[in-house]
């Protein structure tokens, strides 16, 4: 992929930006083909907030659409919520200028935020709650079968220690997710690449970033010290975070203390039968079980 963000790179810079963009598109494409992401004649409605993360994502999905085996169509969808100094032009200009279909919805969200959240307070959850309850009816208005958000393996990682710290449970962010409704399945396609790689790719590519606190909230401070513990993990040990991320694709629910998840009481049952491997699985009430609230109880701000 070569345009003006990328012609002006020196010899080196240039071979290790194919080198990322290859590792990109490599782990999207494996994510997507592991998870069932995209199928054929599927309409993707990508979410495309102004930040890092979901130009990228719309970056590769857009390549990847022209050399995958399967038809599919990629439409961008933007929610303005009609912040104060949201520059409105910048995505229309960008999409328009690559000739990606897009979709800009206008809905003040911000004025129910500001209204219901006391001053000095997060704005983030019920901000993303109201973003979500938009994108949904609007997915379901114009046939959108999939929706793609632009979260990334330390996005999942984070939101995994954010529920173990500080809500009890042991759940992240599943790269695919069918909703409360049953009515949208939401995939997220760079669920096994990481941040830094997207950083490194947005700079050089360039991409007119909207900064995410026009709203003018707090950070997220949980999820930014979660952010923090992670990139000190990395760097005294490496390779610790890409082996908690596998662990959470190489669950033992016998090995855990989840009695919804696996039956215990069953064991006795087994006493003098010789060696035979325990079935470990999870029936469609408990999926429901595990799927209900999902999207309430994602910490997220993007």
């Amino acid at each position: 992929m070569t345009d003006s963000a990328t012609t002006g790179l020196g010899e080196k810079q240039r071979y290790d930006f194919n080198k990322l963009q290859k590792r990109l598109r490599r782990l999207t494409g494996d994510a997507i083909a592991d998870f069932g992401m995209i199928e054929d004649g599927d309409r993707v409605m990508v979410c495309l907030s102004g930040g890092k993360d979901s130009y990228t994502l719309l970056d590769i999905l857009w390549g990847l659409r022209l050399s995958a085996p399967i038809h599919f169509d990629i439409v961008a969808v933007n929610l303005d919520q009609k912040q104060p100094g949201f520059p409105e032009q910048v995505l229309p200009n960008y999409l328009s200028g690559r000739q990606i279909p897009f979709q800009i919805i206008e809905q003040d969200t911000y004025s129910i935020v500001k209204r219901v959240v006391p001053e000095g307070k997060t704005t983030c959850g019920l901000c993303s709650r109201l973003r979500r309850g938009v994108l949904y009816r609007h997915a379901a208005e114009h046939g959108m079968t999939k929706i793609a958000l632009g979260h990334h393996r330390d996005d999942i990682l984070e939101t995994f220690f954010l529920n173990l710290f500080f809500g009890g449970t042991l759940k992240a962010m599943p790269p695919k997710l069918l909703s409360d409704s049953r009515e949208h399945v939401v995939i997220r396609p760079l669920a096994y690449c990481k941040e830094k790689d997207i950083d490194a790719y947005a700079r050089i590519r360039a991409f007119p970033l909207i900064p995410c606190n026009l709203c003018g909230s707090q950070e997220n401070l949980q999820r930014q010290a979660m952010k923090e513990m992670l990139r000190d993990w990395e760097k005294r040990h490496p390779g610790r975070v890409e082996t908690i991320f596998k662990a959470l694709q190489n669950v033992a629910p016998s090995q855990l203390a989840d009695r919804s998840l696996f039956d215990f009481g069953a064991l006795e049952s087994l006493r003098g039968h010789g060696i035979q491997p325990v079935k470990e699985t999870i029936s469609v009430v408990d999926l429901r079980l595990l799927d209900r609230q999902e999207d309430r109880r994602i910490q997220d701000c993007g």
